[in-house]
């Protein structure tokens, strides 16, 4: 079973996700701000972070780049999940290593999509490289639910 952890301070939000993750067969664990994410992230090795960006003691580009720092983390894939503005974000959020963006509220099929293509995906490269560098490529490309595309 795969383990999500998910970093988000919203109580109705982290329900919801347990609801539909554990009814898809994934084993999802919560954190509820960045400093308890990062060591969540540090004791369990999840196969995939859903990371909101607005946390309290930290935000979620500052979880993105502590991950980095750890090798055995640098190369879990994070699905940033935000109500933060698409346009000003999405690029930010790549950058700094986020494999996708999806911008709330967030359908439960989009999101099943997202997760299922990341999840399948060989992560080829540590995030933590790339985003050095500031060549970032796409690590994983815009998974499709049955004939539509979704756009990352």
């Amino acid at each position: 079973m795969k383990k999500i952890l998910i970093i988000d301070d919203d109580p109705a939000i982290r329900q919801g996700y347990q609801i539909r993750l554990k009814a898809n067969g994934y084993d999802p664990y919560f954190a509820v701000d960045a400093i308890s994410g990062i060591t969540e992230a540090r004791r369990h090795h999840p196969d995939l972070i859903i990371l909101d960006l607005g946390l309290p003691a930290g935000d979620g580009f500052l979880v993105m780049e502590r991950l980095k720092l750890t090798t055995r983390l640098s190369m879990v894939p994070i699905l940033v999940v935000s109500a933060r503005d698409r346009l000003a974000t999405k690029q930010k959020a790549i950058k700094a290593g986020a494999s996708a963006f999806l911008q709330k509220p967030v359908d439960n099929g989009v999101l099943l999509a997202y997760i299922r293509k990341i999840l399948e995906e060989p992560v080829c490269w540590p995030r933590s490289w790339s985003a050095r560098r500031g060549n970032v490529p796409r690590a994983h490309p815009s998974p499709t639910a049955g004939s539509m595309s979704i756009d990352a």
